[in-house]
């Protein structure tokens, strides 16, 4: 059985689309998917053993441009690669107007997806043949895993969700033998960030630990708040920029991790490895770490600054002792 799978960003959510597949894979033997997800994230659907092709798209790029002769020559590729197959089953995951419009309807297949009173964006139901009732009192990642149950006619597992890509990435040799800590500090929105002061001040901590620190980042500016945070900290490393991959090889080998709310957490949480997750105005409930060792600390009145460094530094501690 073939199978398109609608999931095109955020990187969080693309992360709570795995274990659907996982389910699907065990509980129909031979079944493949296709993915359609943003260029950005295009590696991760890689990672999964029961995806054949990604078929990438750039909706958040092509926007700024929509009529301009090269994208609508990109937009013309994309719609090539899209329709090369026939599919058992379309499954849109995404739940919003813009995916089911611009890439579910060009699609070949039977079209599943959440019924009106389900999707993010209820209008993006008139887009599918069969609308299905997800749940919504339930973590991201497991009304997923119902959409796919429902549409491909198993039963939802009781057990907990399996992202099955851990075993994709083994830490290099040289990070085997020198533990590490990794910081995400880099994330979207301004509210979400804690602030340098507090990192540097759980850094100074960490110091006496005898671990080394690795700071990740993306664009510029998070490359120059992480070497603000680094400054006069021997034992902290502000990494190279990387990809994606490169990122996850890093988190993969991490003894422990602090992060922000931010994509790179669920990455975390995905590969399994122990995680503080520090929240602001932001509820985990719904779409917080999921999977083993994820940590959930909330900010008093939901205002970062309020998130002290020694009450991360204890819960960091308590975790380090059980590694």
């Amino acid at each position: 059985m073939q199978v398109l799978i609608v999931k095109t960003s955020s990187m969080g959510d693309i992360l709570h689309t795995l274990p659907a597949l996982t389910d699907a894979m065990q509980a129909i033997p031979g079944i493949r998917f296709d993915w359609v997800v943003e260029e950005n994230f295009s590696q991760i659907p890689t990672w999964h053993p029961a995806v054949d092709r990604v078929i990438p798209v750039a909706i958040r790029r092509w926007r700024k441009h929509w009529f301009s002769a090269e994208v609508r020559q990109q937009r013309q590729l994309f719609k090539q690669l899209l329709q090369q197959r026939n599919y058992h089953l379309v499954i849109d995951a995404q739940g919003l107007l813009k995916s089911a419009a611009l890439v579910t309807r060009l699609a070949h297949g039977r079209k599943h997806g959440q019924d009106w009173h389900s999707a993010r964006e209820p209008l993006a139901s008139c887009f599918y043949q069969h609308r299905h009732a997800i749940d919504k009192q339930q973590h991201a990642l497991e009304r997923t895993r119902e959409l796919f149950a429902k549409s491909l006619g198993y039963v939802k597992p009781a057990s907990q969700g399996d992202y099955a890509i851990a075993a994709h990435f083994t830490a290099p040799s040289e990070q085997a033998q020198i533990p590490y800590l990794v910081l995400l500090h880099a994330t979207t929105r301004d509210e979400k960030h804690w602030p340098e002061a507090h990192w540097r001040a759980l850094i100074a901590q960490i110091a006496a630990t005898g671990l080394k620190i690795k700071l990740p980042w993306g664009a510029e500016h998070e490359r120059q708040r992480a070497l603000r945070l680094a400054d006069g900290f021997s034992h902290v490393d502000v990494l190279a920029k990387l990809s994606l991959q490169q990122v996850a090889e890093v988190l993969a080998g991490a003894k422990a991790i602090v992060s922000v709310d931010t994509g790179l957490s669920h990455l975390a949480a995905a590969l399994a490895r122990p995680n503080i997750t520090l929240f602001g105005p932001t509820d985990p409930g719904l779409i917080g770490g999921y999977g083993a060792h994820q940590h959930a600390l909330m900010a008093p009145g939901k205002q970062l600054s309020n998130l002290k460094p020694e009450t991360v530094w204890q819960q960091l501690q308590s975790i380090l002792s059980a590694c």
